[in-house]
């Protein structure tokens, strides 16, 4: 059976100026920005490409680490091909320093808790008057790659879904509610999420006729694509994966 969203109050509220970037000759503006989450107020990073919109919309969920100047960073590099991104914060302005508190940051997560933040993120999408509201869709590396999938199991107007080595849905009824188009990006060595696993996913997606494209790069590790991490990032596979995630979202909010 459908788990179908509820609507959620939302109430935003500009929290700091906007600052405004200029990068490979295009200009984004950024905006820290509140929402609600049920009694929640959650924060978060509009960042605005140029132009008068309406935008199509890229819910970006950041790793265990927090929503650090990495994530920030590729919403930016997102907003500069014409999105606008919605860069939310799980863990209420803490933002690991250490593998241990990352551990820590990410088990205590009420998975209910994020999975209606994102819900929230998305109803406020819907009403921002500079955002294409049937072309929104969800991003995430990691853990946030994880509830990159778990959000479009339970949003089903949710446009696409990019999953970067996130854990992945094994229950077939949740599979089942997914509409949204699902970009699965992996690594061949990655320890915490096997190809088996993988192929697993990807076979019963395909049984159930959802539309799903995986890429894993056979020699690349978990967290391939984040510089900082010095024992497993590939330039190259970090490059490729970008711009098929690229390709990818034009296809499914631009087309």
């Amino acid at each position: 059976m459908r788990a179908s969203g509820v609507a959620l109050a939302t109430l935003v509220t500009l929290t700091s100026a906007a600052l405004v970037y200029h990068r490979a000759n295009t200009a984004v503006e950024m905006q820290r920005v509140s929402y609600k989450s049920g009694a929640d107020t959650v924060q978060a990073v509009v960042t605005l490409p140029e132009g008068q919109g309406p935008f199509p919309a890229v819910i970006v969920i950041h790793e265990w680490w927090g929503l650090n100047n990495w994530v920030e960073a590729n919403a930016r590099k997102l907003a500069q091909q014409g999105y606008l991104t919605l860069a939310i914060d799980l863990y209420r302005g803490a933002i690991a320093e250490s593998p241990e508190m990352a551990h820590e940051l990410s088990r205590g997560l009420p998975e209910d808790r994020a999975l209606r933040d994102l819900q929230a993120a998305f109803n406020y999408l819907s009403t921002r008057p500079d955002v294409e509201r049937t072309r929104i869709a969800t991003l995430g590396w990691c853990m946030g790659g994880s509830y990159s999938l778990q959000a479009a199991a339970r949003i089903p107007d949710l446009a696409a879904c990019v999953v970067f080595y996130g854990r992945l849905i094994t229950d077939e009824e949740l599979i089942a509610q997914i509409n949204a188009p699902v970009l699965g990006i992996f690594g061949g060595k990655d320890k915490g999420i096997p190809v088996k696993t993988v192929r697993v996913f990807e076979k019963e997606c395909n049984r159930l006729g959802k539309e799903v494209s995986i890429h894993v790069y056979p020699r690349a590790g978990h967290a391939f694509m984040n510089e900082n991490n010095k024992d497993n990032y590939s330039e190259k596979d970090a490059a490729d994966a970008w711009e098929k995630t690229i390709a990818f979202l034009a296809d499914y909010l631009k087309k």
